[in-house]
């Protein structure tokens, strides 16, 4: 963590997750890695999934240096049959998963009215479906037991504003808070709660490839003296999975430093606009 500030990993107390086991898809990078960190770091095994196998081996190596257990499982979360493999794995090796953490996902930026129908159709697979494949073959053994908690990332282009610079992980995002909203009063009845969390623009090799920027330049572009790093976000998510939290069912924590309030993207410059129009027979007159 590149800020001066305490990791805020390190309010909980030492141990809180000590026997328990965690699932964090994506969780061979950003934040899903600082999360898959924090876990281990408060005593829980950890079983971290990912398309990149190299990510998961430097992952699951930091997180047994931390002397608890970790499985790493390369995982296609749009692909059933990968979801359920990551399932019986998890299962056979640690009996039962306590808290799952939807972190895989992704998007491109881009113009609505670029994106191809392929490309809308593999935001939408990947961000809705493939949470709603996850969650729902590990929600069943979690009711089962009568405990358990489920956290959905998404991100704050969710909400009124909508997501101009990335419609279809808008609508797809959208999907899981409702999903969760709709899902939350049947897993309360068997003690499980399912929350989302939707972080602003965060620190990542990943969020500052998408500007075509390094984490440094990504950085500063927050124009703020906090910039949100992965270790932020995942102390939210470590609070949620926390007995502290363990009323909060069913809502939508929103972790962005008051960027909805006071920052918003330029997403559509008139250069932008008029080279899309040119396909309805040229730029609007001003």
């Amino acid at each position: 963590m590149s800020t001066i500030a305490p990791d805020p990993r390190n309010s909980f107390a030492p141990g809180l997750f000590a026997g328990r086991t965690a699932l964090v898809t994506g969780g061979g990078r950003g934040i899903g890695e600082a999360t898959a960190i924090g876990f281990a770091q408060l005593g829980a095994n950890v079983i971290i999934a990912s398309r990149t196998e190299a990510e998961l081996a430097d992952t699951s190596a930091r997180i047994e240096a931390l002397g608890v257990q970790c499985l790493a499982v390369t995982t296609n979360i749009r692909d059933i049959s990968s979801v359920e493999a990551l399932r019986d794995a998890a299962l056979e090796r640690f009996g039962a998963v306590d808290f799952l953490i939807n972190n895989a996902g992704g998007q491109f930026l881009s113009h609505p009215f670029k994106i191809s129908d392929n490309g809308w159709r593999s935001v939408v697979d990947l961000n809705l479906n493939g949470t709603w494949n996850v969650t729902s073959r590990f929600m069943r053994p979690m009711m089962q037991r009568g405990s358990g908690a489920i956290v959905n990332i998404v991100h704050i282009y969710i909400f009124d504003r909508g997501a101009p610079m990335f419609v279809h992980s808008g609508a797809a995002r959208a999907g899981v808070v409702n999903m969760t909203r709709s899902l939350a009063p049947y897993l309360e009845q068997r003690g499980v709660t399912i929350n989302a969390l939707a972080p602003g623009g965060t620190v990542s090799a990943a969020a500052a490839a998408n500007y075509g920027k390094t984490e440094d330049e990504f950085r500063a572009l927050s124009g703020r003296v906090r910039a949100q790093e992965p270790e932020d976000i995942a102390a939210s998510i470590l609070f949620l999975c926390s007995p502290a939290a363990r009323m909060i069912n069913g809502t939508t924590l929103v972790v962005d430093a008051a960027a909805t309030q006071h920052r918003w993207p330029d997403f559509n410059t008139e250069e932008l606009f008029d080279e899309v129009m040119e396909e309805f027979g040229g730029p609007i007159p001003r």
